[in-house]
């Protein structure tokens, strides 16, 4: 009986699956359409805000077993292959390959499009300005060290926008050829990553020696060629680069998270839960930030980040960037604006996007 109920199961599924491959036809053979619609209408095929009212809507509709979350990674790829129906995506990001950069990349457009390392935040920035590329993915501020300060700089002069928005918990990993923990003498990573790290390297590994690299995956690179030590990396950089997993888990703080930003032309349209970043400057008189601010308090508006930011060029002044709770169109937000460019000497808004969660 057991046996009969297993085949009868399996068949069902063999059944479904047939019906899913249908379904996922009859859904390419839409993204196609609306690909050609698309071209003609001169709109971008990665449209990030079209993106967030689908997986809102796959929320509302999810009553099943099966966790949003789930559901959520399926669609992704799903989605990631519409694009590549429609057009090229091609994105730049912080390399090289298997930096947490290429992770929180993958891990947003999904596996299907085109990524492309560059060896700096500024090259990224460059590229998608000069069209090389359509979008660009550079890390903003991480939970426990702080602000990029390098993505702020490009922020202030870049003509591109904030479109989209991707945290991503950083899971480090101890990679290396050796079997044994013990045969390992020296360890090599991005200083950041090190210093996360460091309580769980002393009390496991507090006679190996501390070697800074340019970044994790560099780092892991570095110990699939030359065969010696290991790297603090990703799983990722594990399978690239051909290195064993020998502890995962190790980073010190379990929150450690990262934001990055999706970068590229145009403007996100409202979803009705997004994020607006923008910088200013207030005049040097006694009270201007309080001000500048109120201009948001008035209106109860939630300003979920404030920085100070010094102007490199001018000893003791300073930008601010903000991120604000809304859309610059929404009504209150864009009355607050309005209010905000009568008390500031300087005001760029930077984009206003889908708001995202720390979901992985």
């Amino acid at each position: 009986m057991t046996e009969s109920k297993l085949q009868e199961l399996r068949d069902n599924i063999k059944q479904t699956d047939r019906e899913i491959v249908r379904l996922l036809n009859r859904r390419a053979g839409m993204s196609l359409e609306i690909g050609r619609i698309k071209a003609e209408l001169g709109i971008e095929v990665y449209d990030p805000s079209q993106e967030s009212r689908v997986y809102d809507n796959l929320a509302k509709n999810n009553e099943g077993e099966l966790p949003f979350k789930y559901v959520q990674a399926i669609f992704r790829e799903i989605i990631s292959v519409s694009r590549v129906l429609q057009g090229p995506v091609t994105v730049a990001y912080l390399g090289p390959e298997a930096s947490f950069a290429h992770m929180a990349a993958q891990y947003h457009f999904g596996v299907s499009n085109k990524f492309f390392p560059q060896t700096s935040i500024l090259h990224v920035f460059e590229e998608v300005e000069k069209e090389k590329f359509k979008w660009g993915v550079a890390p903003v501020e991480n939970s426990i060290e702080g602000s990029v300060n390098l993505t702020l700089d490009k922020l202030i002069a870049t003509t591109l926008n904030i479109r989209a928005e991707i945290f991503l918990r950083i899971n480090h990993c101890l990679l290396s050829n050796h079997e044994k923990m013990g045969d390992i003498e020296r360890i090599y990573s991005h200083p950041q990553a090190l210093a996360q790290c460091q309580g769980w390297l002393r009390a496991n590994l507090p006679n190996a020696v501390l070697v800074e690299m340019e970044s994790t995956a560099a780092a892991a690179q570095r110990v699939g060629k030359e065969k010696e030590g290991a790297a603090i990396g990703s799983k990722l950089a594990a399978e690239v680069y051909g290195l064993k997993v020998i502890s995962e888990g190790i980073e010190d703080r379990a929150s450690n998270t990262t934001r990055f930003l999706v970068i590229g032309r145009g403007e996100s349209e409202p979803t009705g839960n997004d994020k607006t970043s923008l910088l200013f400057a207030t005049p040097h008189v006694p009270g201007a930030l309080y001000r500048a601010l109120q201009s948001f308090a008035d209106r109860q508006i939630d300003m979920t980040k404030i920085e100070s930011y010094p102007v490199k060029e001018r000893l003791w002044e300073y930008l601010f960037f903000v991120d604000l709770a809304g859309h610059a169109k929404d009504g209150e937000i864009k009355s607050s604006l309005d209010a905000l460019r009568q008390k500031t000497t300087f005001l760029k808004i930077l984009g206003s996007y889908p708001r995202s969660e720390v979901t992985q």
